[in-house]
C-alpha cells in the first residue's frame, strides 16, 4: 500500500504552467478546429457588467455619481486575468441594443433586441470619441492580442419594441396577437418560416448580424434557443458565414433535454437536426448532474459525445454546460464541493470547457436591492428584476465578485492541467472503471503509457467508503495526486478510500496504460 499525501504539494507545484502572450499582426481563426477538439476553455461574460465600476460598493452602477458601467473599453482591462487563468475563449452575451418597452430590469434585458444590425449603446464609453464600432472591434482585438477568441451571443427573439417597429417579423397567434415565448414577457417570437419556406425578411435580419460581428472580428455565435429556427434558416446562415470565415465557429443552445417548443406554435428544431445544419456543437444535458445519483448518467453524456466525432459529416462536440447563465449558482445548490467537482470534470472530460462569469470565485450571485423599487431607471419597469442565484442580466449592476481563494485557485490550476495533458483527455480511451457504490463515479484517460484517473462521489452528505477497480494498477505503480483531500490507498488493481461528501479527485500514473 502506498500513502499518498506526502506526494500532494510536489505534484501540485509540477503542474503550474506558464501561459506566454499570444500575439499575432494579423489574426487567424481557429475556433471550430478548437471547438472540434475539445480544447476550448470558454468564459461567459456580460460585458455591460464584466468590468462596472461600483466605487460606493452599493451593487448598482449609480451613473450620477461618476460611476461607469461596463463597457467595451473598460473591459480591456479584465482581459489579462482571463488570459492567466487559462481562459482561450470568451462567450460574450449579446451585444445589441435592449428593448425599454414592456422590458425586465432597469436596463433592459440583453436578450430582448431591439435591433441586430447595431450595438448596445450602453456599451460605449463615453471618456472615448471612438465610435461604438471601433471601441468593440478594439475590445476584440486585445482579447485577440492575448490568445482569446470571440464568440459573440445571437438573440432569439426581438424586445416589444422592435415588434412595434415591423409587426410583419413576428409570428402572431389565431387572435392576430404576437406570441410570448413561455414567461418571457419582454420578447416577441420571431416567424422565421418553414423549413420548405425561410422567412427572407427575418432571415436577412440575421444575416444582417453575421456581417456585424465577422465585420468587428468576432470568431464565433451562440445561437440564442437555436431550436425556435428552422434547420434550413441555420442551413444557409452557417453556410454564408463560413464563406466570409471558415473557422467561424457555431454552438447552439439545444439539448437532448429539450424536446418541445417554448411556445405553442412555434417551430422546433432537436440538437441532432441543428448539427446536421452545420453547428459545430452544442449544450448537452450536463447541466442535470445536480440530479444524477449514479455514475451511468455521466458515462452515458460522455458515450454521447464521443459518437459526435464520426457520426456527422464533419466533428461535433458540446460545452461543458454544468452550470450556465440560466443555472442556479453551483454555490447555492451543493456548495464549494459542487464548484470544485465542475472545475474538474470540465478539466478531465473529452468535452469543452465552459463557465460563467463569477462562478471561479464563488460569486452566489444575490444582490440586495433584487425586485426591489429603484431609485431610477432606464426603462419602463422601475423594478430591480433578477432572478435570484443568477447572473444579473436586467440592471447596470455590479461587477461578478467573490472572496473563494480555494476555488480560483483550482480553477487556474485544473485549466493548466486540461492543457498540460490535452493528449490524454481527447485522444486517450476514457475507461469507467467498475466501482462499490452507485454515487460514486470514476474514469480512466489512457494515453502513451500514462493514465488520468478520477473519481468522485455525488452523495454531497455522507462519506463513502469507496472501492474502485484499476485494471493493471499494481502497489509499485508511481500515482500522482494532483486533486485529493481524502487519502486514496493504492492496491493491487483497486484504489481504496473514505472519500469525503462531493469530493472529486485527479491521479496520475505515469507508467500505466488502459485500453
Amino acid at each position: 500500500m502506498k500513502n499518498l499525501k506526502s506526494l500532494f504539494i510536489v505534484a501540485c507545484c509540477s503542474l503550474l504552467f506558464s501561459q506566454a502572450s499570444f500575439a499575432q499582426d494579423v489574426w487567424l481563426n481557429d475556433s471550430k478546429k478548437m471547438f472540434e477538439n475539445n480544447a476550448a476553455i470558454i468564459y461567459e461574460i456580460n460585458l455591460r457588467t464584466f468590468n462596472a465600476q461600483d466605487t460606493n460598493k452599493n451593487g448598482i452602477i449609480d451613473f450620477d455619481e461618476g460611476e461607469e458601467s461596463g463597457t467595451f473599453l473598460n473591459a480591456i482591462g479584465k482581459l489579462e486575468e482571463l488570459r492567466l487563468k487559462g481562459v482561450n475563449m470568451i462567450h460574450v452575451m449579446p451585444i445589441t441594443p435592449v428593448g425599454k418597452t414592456k422590458a425586465l430590469g432597469t436596463a433592459g434585458s440583453l436578450y430582448a433586441a431591439s435591433s441586430l444590425n447595431s450595438l448596445n449603446p450602453q456599451l460605449k464609453s463615453e471618456k472615448s470619441a471612438m465610435s461604438i464600432d471601433d471601441q468593440a472591434r478594439k475590445f476584440i482585438n486585445e482579447a485577440h492580442k492575448r490568445g482569446i477568441r470571440v464568440m459573440i451571443d445571437l438573440p432569439s427573439c426581438g424586445s416589444y419594441d422592435w415588434y412595434l417597429q415591423r409587426p410583419e417579423l413576428f409570428m402572431k397567434d389565431k387572435a392576430g396577437q404576437p406570441i410570448v415565448p413561455v414567461d418571457w414577457t419582454d420578447v416577441r417570437l420571431f416567424d422565421a418560416g418553414t423549413e420548405l419556406s425561410i422567412n427572407r425578411d427575418v432571415y436577412n435580419v440575421y444575416k444582417e448580424f453575421v456581417d456585424m460581428v465577422i465585420g468587428l472580428g468576432a470568431d464565433g455565435i451562440r445561437a440564442d434557443v437555436a431550436t425556435l429556427k428552422p434547420a434550413n434558416f441555420w442551413k444557409e446562415l452557417i453556410s454564408y458565414s463560413r464563406k466570409k470565415d471558415p473557422q467561424f465557429l457555431w454552438l447552439a443552445e439545444a439539448s437532448e433535454s429539450w424536446t418541445e417548443p417554448v411556445a405553442q406554435g412555434a417551430i422546433f428544431t432537436p440538437y441532432n437536426k441543428l448539427l446536421e445544419a452545420g453547428f459545430d456543437g452544442y449544450y448537452g444535458s450536463f447541466f442535470e448532474l445536480k440530479n444524477w445519483k449514479n455514475s451511468k448518467e455521466l458515462y452515458d453524456r460522455i458515450y454521447a459525445v464521443k459518437d459526435l466525432q464520426t457520426k456527422y459529416s464533419s466533428p461535433k462536440s458540446v460545452i461543458a454546460s454544468f452550470t450556465t447563465h440560466d443555472e442556479l449558482s453551483p454555490i447555492l445548490i451543493n456548495g464549494s464541493a459542487f464548484s470544485e467537482m465542475i472545475i474538474w470534470l470540465n478539466a478531465t472530460l473529452p468535452i469543452n470547457s465552459y463557465f460563467v462569469d463569477g462562478f471561479d470565485t464563488g460569486d452566489n450571485y444575490i444582490y440586495n436591492w433584487a425586485n426591489k423599487k429603484a431609485l431610477k431607471t432606464f426603462t419602463d419597469d422601475d423594478y430591480y428584476f433578477v432572478h435570484r442565484g443568477k447572473i444579473d442580466i436586467f440592471n447596470f449592476s455590479r461587477a461578478l465578485q467573490g472572496k473563494d481563494r480555494n476555488l480560483l485557485d483550482n480553477f487556474i490550476m485544473a485549466n493548466g492541467f486540461k492543457k498540460r495533458f490535452y493528449p490524454n483527455i481527447t485522444r486517450g480511451n476514457f475507461v469507467p472503471l467498475k466501482t462499490n457504490s452507485q454515487s460514486i463515479f470514476a474514469y480512466a484517460l489512457s494515453y502513451d503509457g500514462k493514465s488520468v484517473l478520477v473519481i468522485g462521489n455525488l452523495n454531497f452528505r455522507d462519506y463513502v467508503n469507496a472501492e474502485v477497480k484499476v485494471p493493471k494498477l499494481k502497489e509499485s505503480n508511481m500515482v500522482i495526486p494532483v486533486k485529493i483531500r481524502s487519502i486514496p490507498i493504492i492496491g493491487k488493481g483497486k484504489i481504496t478510500e473514505k472519500i469525503l461528501p462531493g469530493e472529486i479527485q485527479v491521479l496520475i500514473v505515469n507508467d500505466m496504460e488502459i485500453k
